[in-house]
């Protein structure tokens, strides 16, 4: 699978592919050649999965309650 592959990905099957190959790798069965393809492909899923949690993030929005204790509307977490 290639790196436009992995932008496919939903955000829960890169990290289990992610975590295969952290056992592969771990498991030190893997051929030299294999694990440093293996290792660049485990590189670019852990960034595609901080790309996908950075933007849940930003979506991420905090209520704004009035004084009554009901909901005004919505800012961004970190606004």
């Amino acid at each position: 699978m290639s790196e436009n592959d992995i932008s496919k990905l939903s955000f829960e099957q890169a990290l289990g592919q992610l975590e295969e190959i952290v056992q592969q790798l771990e498991r030190g069965d893997v051929e030299l050649e294999k694990s440093i393809e293996t290792y660049e492909r485990g590189e670019a899923l852990k960034k595609h999965c901080a790309a996908l949690l950075q933007a849940a993030e930003d979506k991420v929005e905090k209520i704004r309650v009035g004084a009554d204790g009901s909901a005004k509307g919505s800012e961004p977490l970190d606004g």
